[in-house]
C-alpha cells in the first residue's frame, strides 16, 4: 500500500480542508506543522516540569523513593491508558478535537500540581498529565505526517525526535532554573507551563483539520495493531525504542538525585545536568545522524548509547561526576541516533489510514520502556544505594543496546 500521497491527491484534500475551515481562521500548512511539532514537545516538557521539585515534595510530604517512582510511572501508565483506549481515535474523530482535548488536560493536570499539598494530589495531577500527554502525542505524532509541506517521511521522523529531545531538556533546564532562581518555586514552573499551554491551545483552535473522512467518537479498547506492510519497519522501531526509553526512565525519575550525590549539592540547576546533557546530546546525534539509512544510525547508535551507559554506571561506581557528565554526553548521542533511526525506518511505511493507531503502538512500547523499569528501580532503591540501583539497571539496559545494535544491522540492504 502506498504511504504517501501524489501531488494532486494533496492539493484535493487541502481545498477541501480549506472548504470546510472558511468559517474560521486557520494556520498556514508550516504553521501548522509547526504547530504539531510543538505539541510533541510541550507535552515532553511537561513530563519532566515537576522533577526538580520531587526532592522537596518528599521532604515535606515524608515519601520514600519507591513512592517517586511510583508517581513517575502514575504518569506512564496515564499514556498507556489513553493509547489503548483512544490511541487512534484522531484517524475517526480528527487530529484538531483530540489536539484541544488533550492540552485541556494537560492545563488541568498543570493547575492540580499548583495546588497539591500531599504526594496523593501528585498521582492525581501525574495521572491526568499522562493521559492528556498519551493522546497529545498520538494526534500530533500524526498530523506531522498529514501537514509536512513534502510530505517526506525523514523529515517528518526528525521533527518528532527532535521535538521530544528538545522538550526533554528544555523541560528539566527551565524548570530547575525557576525553581532555584525563581520566586515561588514550587509555583513559578507551572505558571511559565500554564502559559505556554494556553499558546497551544490556541493554535490547535486554528489548526486546519487535515482528517476529511471523520466519523463519531467511540471509546473502545484498542489492540494496538500495525498493518504487515510496517511490521518489520515497526519490530526495529520498537527495539531502539525499548534500548533508549528504558534508559530514559531511570535518567528522568531518580537521574536528578544521583547528579546531587555526585556532585555534592543541592543546587537543582547542577542536579538536573545530567539530564539536560543527554537530551542535549541526542538533539545533536538526531541532526547529525538524521538523512543516514536508517539501520546505521540504529546499530551505531545503540552501541554509542550502551558505551555511555557504561560511563554512567563507572561514575556511580567511583563517585565520579566528571564521568557522569560524559557518559550523559555519549549515552544521549547515542540515545538520539538509535530512537531516530528505528523511527526513520517506521514513519515511511505507515499506510495514510492507519497513521495514529500504528503510533499509538509505538507510544504503547515506548512508555512501557519507560514505566517498567522506572517502578522496578523504585522497589530495588529501597534495598540497596542509588548508586548500585544504576550499576545494575543501567548494565541490563546496555546489554539491550549491544542486542539492538545487532538486530538492526541484520536488517541492512543486502548486496
Amino acid at each position: 500500500m502506498e504511504t504517501l500521497e501524489t501531488s494532486s491527491e494533496i492539493a484535493a484534500r487541502r481545498t477541501r480542508a480549506g472548504a470546510r475551515a472558511t468559517d474560521r481562521r486557520t494556520l498556514s500548512g508550516r504553521a501548522a506543522y509547526g504547530l504539531a511539532a510543538s505539541v510533541i514537545g510541550l507535552g515532553l516538557f511537561a513530563s519532566l516540569t515537576p522533577s526538580p521539585l520531587y526532592h522537596t515534595y518528599s521532604i515535606l510530604w515524608h515519601f520514600s523513593p519507591l513512592t517517586l517512582t511510583l508517581i513517575y510511572a502514575t504518569y506512564a501508565f496515564g499514556v498507556l491508558a489513553t493509547l489503548l483506549l483512544a490511541g487512534g481515535v484522531s484517524d475517526e474523530v480528527g487530529r484538531r478535537p483530540v489536539l484541544i482535548t488533550a492540552l485541556a488536560g494537560l492545563m488541568g493536570a498543570t493547575v492540580l500540581f499548583l495546588v497539591a499539598d500531599s504526594a496523593a494530589w501528585l498521582f492525581i495531577a501525574r495521572g491526568l498529565q499522562g493521559v492528556a500527554t498519551g493522546a497529545a502525542l498520538s494526534a500530533a505524532s500524526a498530523a506531522l505526517l498529514d501537514l509536512h509541506p513534502h510530505r517526506d517521511p525523514t523529515g517528518v521522523a526528525l521533527t518528532n525526535a527532535t521535538a521530544a529531545a528538545g522538550g526533554i531538556g528544555l523541560g528539566m533546564f527551565v524548570s530547575s532554573s525557576l525553581v532555584q532562581v525563581g520566586w515561588e518555586p514550587r509555583r513559578l514552573p507551572y505558571l511559565v507551563l500554564l502559559a505556554l499551554i494556553g499558546i497551544a491551545l490556541t493554535g490547535a483552535y486554528l489548526l486546519p483539520e487535515p482528517v476529511l473522512n471523520r466519523s463519531a467518537f467511540r471509546l473502545t479498547v484498542q489492540r494496538p495493531r500495525v498493518p504487515a506492510v510496517a511490521r518489520r519497519a515497526f519490530l526495529l522501531a520498537a527495539l531502539a525504542v525499548l534500548s533508549t526509553w528504558s534508559i530514559g526512565g531511570l535518567f528522568f525519575s531518580l537521574g536528578p538525585q544521583l547528579g546531587a550525590q555526585l556532585f555534592g549539592t543541592s543546587n537543582a540547576i547542577v542536579s538536573g545536568i545530567g539530564v539536560v546533557a543527554l537530551a542535549a546530546a541526542a538533539a545533536v546525534g538526531q541532526l547529525l545522524t538524521g538523512r543516514s539509512a536508517p539501520w546505521k544510525p540504529t546499530s551505531a547508535g545503540s552501541i554509542v548509547l550502551a558505551a555511555g551507559i557504561g560511563l554512567i554506571v563507572a561514575a556511580a561506581a567511583t563517585d565520579s561526576s566528571a564521568t557522569y557528565l560524559v557518559g550523559s554526553i555519549v549515552g544521549g548521542f547515542g540515545f538520539g541516533a538509535a530512537y531516530l533511526g528505528g523511527l526513520r525506518a517506521l514513519v515511511g511505511k505507515i499506510p495514510t489510514q492507519h497513521r495514529a493507531a500504528v503510533m499509538s503502538a509505538f507510544y504503547v512500547a515506548a512508555y512501557g520502556s519507560l514505566s517498567v523499569p522506572a517502578i522496578l528501580a523504585g522497589v530495588v532503591v529501597s534495598f540497596i544505594s542509588l548508586q548500585a540501583t544504576f550499576e545494575i539497571f543501567g548494565s541490563v539496559v546496555a546489554a539491550i543496546g549491544v542486542v539492538v545494535a545487532f538486530e538492526a544491522w541484520l536488517t541492512r540492504p543486502q548486496p
